[in-house]
């Protein structure tokens, strides 16, 4: 079987995490969260960030820094991952749902003005798959009308919007350390912020808003978060990030290969690459058209009979059961296209022998 997307372990994982061990400093209290922290907020070029047990907390961490709370809205795309949507309803707040571009997944910034209401409060892109969203365009929607933005940038870690990495454009961005990122702690995210004052605000609220009095009490003056990143993991990231730029390097090239041997092919739609983007393709995806001679989910079952690891483009979020009432804008691309997109392997230890088979398997698929 060739993985979707697993991770890529080969640097001193093994010797930071005996550290810990051998130290005892297992949870948030250790050296590496910190050392994982700056390193991290040096790499994308952030004023602080903070680690966090998820993604998924980072997100709810950066909504609840930014005081988007009970009926309150928050403009997010319908194709993505359920977790910013998720995020949203945490703080008591309202999703509404925005249309995706054809070429590159993401949300379409030209959009967003008439989804605006009295109620929006903030705008929160997802960066899905790796490429990044038009974030002028997002930023100066959020600056006409004083707005937040919230980027997730949890699928597009090493992916960059005119020079500057995605997440720290925004007010807030969040990235993800799951097992199938760029490079993962198991489980963990990160919060980035160009505002010193939200970081420290994250970092208070992530630790139970704990504050130790002269005696060693613990007070707590509001309500917080168990959102801490163990050292154990944070050790982890430490390693896997000394291996970023060859990851980076390996994601494009591999990306690059692929496009090189897809090109031909009949009824599939390549990836676009927007001349003001870097998209490292934390995915490599593509559209499987009516021209091609099958359906997408066709495709896929073909696949797996050789041996072949695929997932289907996100199911459009407003269609799920919690989120059928929200207002939406026209959603006639993400509908099309959650239907025909298909993510192919793309695992960091991908090899081209590996790209050769899937490629030849979908050629052959069309042939036959």
């Amino acid at each position: 079987m060739i993985p979707l997307c697993v991770p890529h372990i080969c640097g001193n994982e093994w010797s930071y995490i005996k550290q810990c061990l051998d130290s005892g400093w297992v949870s948030s209290a250790g050296s590496f969260v910190s050392l994982f922290e700056e390193k991290f907020k040096e790499f994308v070029g952030a004023e602080d960030a903070v680690a966090t047990v998820n993604g998924t907390s980072a997100l709810h961490l950066a909504l609840r820094v930014l005081g988007i709370g009970e009926g309150d809205e928050v403009i997010v795309p319908s194709m993505t991952f359920i977790a910013p949507v998720n995020a949203v309803k945490y703080v008591g707040a309202v999703p509404v749902f925005a249309d995706v571009c054809r070429d590159t997944y993401v949300m379409d910034a030209s959009g967003l003005e008439e989804l605006i209401s009295e109620r929006t409060k903030a705008i929160l892109p997802v960066h899905i798959y790796g490429h990044p969203v038009d974030m002028d365009e997002v930023m100066a929607v959020a600056r006409k009308f004083n707005l937040y933005v919230v980027e997730d940038a949890t699928e597009s870690l090493g992916s960059k919007y005119k020079g500057s990495y995605t997440g720290t454009i925004g007010h807030i961005g969040v990235f993800s350390f799951n097992g199938n990122k760029l490079i993962t702690t198991g489980a963990g995210g990160m919060l980035v912020t160009r505002h010193r004052e939200y970081g420290e605000y994250a970092r208070y609220l992530s630790a139970q808003t704990k504050t130790i009095t002269e005696n060693g009490g613990f007070y707590h003056k509001e309500i917080g978060f168990n959102y801490r990143m163990p050292n154990l993991l944070a050790a982890m990231g430490v390693a896997q990030l000394e291996k970023i730029e060859k990851y980076i390097e390996t994601k494009i090239k591999n990306a690059q290969y692929y496009s090189e041997k897809l090109s031909t092919l009949k009824g599939i739609s390549l990836p676009t690459r927007k001349p003001w983007a870097q998209n490292v393709h934390w995915l490599y995806s593509v559209l499987v058209e009516d021209g091609f001679g099958m359906t997408r989910d066709e495709l896929i079952l073909r696949l797996k009979e050789e041996g072949i690891e695929t997932r289907p483009f996100f199911m459009p979020v407003h269609l799920m059961p919690p989120y059928r009432m929200c207002r939406h804008g026209g959603l006639e691309v993400t509908l099309d296209i959650s239907k025909r997109g298909i993510n192919l392997p793309s695992s960091v230890g991908l090899i081209a022998e590996e790209i050769d088979k899937v490629c030849h398997a979908i050629s052959c698929a069309r042939s036959g």
